[in-house]
């Protein structure tokens, strides 16, 4: 009786953290219309006390791996080969995001005497903190404990297909942060980024990790991954869109015409 209320109480909350996560994607896609979370570019005072960026970075995407790491070898299949292979891109792209990308920022800015992007907000981390805590423990738990692995002709087909797209969009966002981090380097201030996707999009970094989840979307073939790709879009589209708007008003004529902000030849 106790394990059943447990597995009850588990499908509870995954099945309750599932829904909020879809339920957020409206309201962040109206509030972010307008209002930018306050780092980088759209820095402003009144959001309390800061952190380093690179500090920020590693805290607020930590969740992604210790959560996962966690929670993997507690799931049903976690000794599964399928479910193995699954959760590695996820867990690929986040041992980027929470350590390498947080140190090469560091080095390149902020250990240097060059003109960084000021702090970020803890507020702010702290709300990234919470999702990444949400949005682990959702791609963990689908991966190693709900999806059904037995008699799936098309799992490989799925994740392949998934794959090449994630692989893709991970090499066309960290290629654009690098030119970005190149340019911080620089230590004169904001520029025009040239080169590569942004001749195409201001914002190329977001355009990659968009193709990512939809990637990953595609490789799980679950409500979870799906969530999470719909949110990847109601937060990095409406910033693109601010982005482009803040780089066509700092460089007015200057600025390429034909750039879009996330989506080549799109939007």
């Amino acid at each position: 009786m106790a394990s059943d209320r447990a597995i009850l109480s588990d499908e509870s909350i995954f099945h309750y953290s599932l829904l909020s996560l879809f339920v957020a994607v409206p309201p962040t896609v109206v509030a972010l219309q307008f209002l930018q979370a306050p780092y980088g570019k759209h820095l402003r005072p009144g959001w309390g006390a800061t952190l380093s960026p690179p500090l920020a970075w590693f805290l607020m995407e930590s969740p992604t791996l210790w959560l996962t790491l966690l929670l993997f070898p507690l799931g049903q299949h976690h000794s599964n080969p399928r479910a193995q292979i699954l959760m590695s891109p996820f867990l690929l792209h986040y041992l980027h995001r929470t350590c390498i990308y947080p140190l090469r920022l560091y080095f390149r800015t902020y250990s240097r005497k060059t003109t960084a992007s000021g702090g970020f907000p803890i507020a702010i981390a702290l709300m990234a903190f919470a999702f990444n805590l949400l949005n682990s423990y959702l791609q963990a738990r689908w991966v190693s404990h709900y999806a059904s692995y037995e008699d799936d002709g098309w799992f490989w087909w799925r994740f392949s297909g998934g794959l090449a797209v994630f692989v893709a969009g991970m090499a066309v966002n960290i290629r654009s942060d690098n030119a970005l981090l190149a340019l911080k380097a620089e230590g004169r201030g904001y520029k025009i980024p040239r080169g590569g996707w942004f001749e195409l999009v201001s914002c190329p970094n977001y355009f990659g990790e968009i193709m990512e989840w939809l990637g990953w979307a595609f490789m799980t073939w679950s409500w979870a991954g799906l969530g999470f790709s719909w949110y990847t879009c109601a937060n990095l589209v409406p910033r693109a869109k601010a982005n482009h708007k803040w780089y066509l008003e700092k460089f007015g004529q200057h600025y390429p015409k034909r750039r879009k902000a996330v989506i080549p030849f799109v939007y």
